[in-house]
């Protein structure tokens, strides 16, 4: 896909991953329709660091658990830049059990409306627009939550309701594959743990003794947490240079699934 001129739509463009995905898009001449709602404390920086590339865009607050508010944003999204060509659904809300401790109804059932509900409206209400463009892609974000659940050194990061919502989002990759072919690719990023998702950058890890904070990279094949520019470098991959991809799960997590044990060295055999 050759992005200038395209239209994107970004979820959670305000700070983290998503600010940082639309940004490298705006600074490949994609045209942007940002959503906000949380983090207000961020949105002079937000306005400041996309007016500055000075490609077109669209900054609007949206509750986007609030399912009737989303076609409206969307359609403006459309009618305004005439279209829309990428979907980023950057949009979650994790448990984290050394922030929230035991589960609550409320928090369940945000995390489930967050994680899950909004990705479906807003897929259901770009996906129009999206096959009208003829080269569509969109791109999933998930956890590696949704593999690991709640055990190991992630045990303090993932709880039960964030990590069966983000299984669900693979499941919502393939069946959107199948409704969006052959004009629209579907794809998810399934990430690790990141700066500014579960790392350094969060409340959570604060809360997490130093003996956690190793426990965590140890178990990381490449003894690091990500970076935002490791996932931008991802989502520009998917847009650009995999037009025979979709329905597929990439796992961007520095090889935490796999977990850091070490190999044993080859034995002599008896043969």
């Amino acid at each position: 896909m050759d992005l200038d001129g395209k239209t994107a739509l970004v979820l959670g463009g305000i700070k983290g991953i998503g600010k940082a995905a639309g940004l490298a898009l705006a600074r490949h001449g994609v045209r942007l329709g940002l959503t906000w709602y949380d983090w207000e404390e961020s949105l002079d920086s937000m306005q400041r660091d996309f007016a500055a590339i000075g490609t077109p865009h669209l900054i609007q607050r949206v509750n986007l658990l609030e399912t009737s508010a989303i076609a409206p944003f969307v359609h403006r999204v459309a009618e305004h830049f005439g279209g829309i060509d990428i979907l980023i659904n950057n949009i979650e809300r994790g448990g984290w059990p050394v922030v929230h401790g035991p589960y609550t109804q409320q928090q369940w059932d945000l995390e489930m409306a967050t994680t899950l509900r909004a990705k479906q409206w807003v897929f259901e209400a770009a996906l129009p627009h999206l096959k009208n463009s003829g080269n569509g892609c969109v791109i999933n974000f998930s956890s590696i939550a949704g593999l690991v659940g709640r055990s190991g050194p992630a045990s303090h990061l993932f709880n039960e309701g964030y990590s069966a919502a983000n299984r669900g989002v693979s499941l919502l990759t393939e069946t959107w594959a199948r409704l969006g072919a052959p004009e629209v690719r579907v794809n998810e990023l399934m990430l690790g743990i990141f700066q500014t998702r579960h790392a350094q950058g969060t409340r959570g890890w604060g809360l997490l003794s130093e003996k956690q904070h190793q426990a965590i990279i140890d178990h990381t094949l490449l003894g690091r947490t990500g970076r935002t520019d490791d996932v931008v470098r991802a989502v520009l991959f998917l847009l650009k240079d995999a037009p025979y991809m979709t329905g597929s799960v990439i796992r961007l997590d520095g090889g935490y699934v796999l977990g850091g044990e070490h190999v044993a060295p080859m034995p002599e055999g008896v043969v």
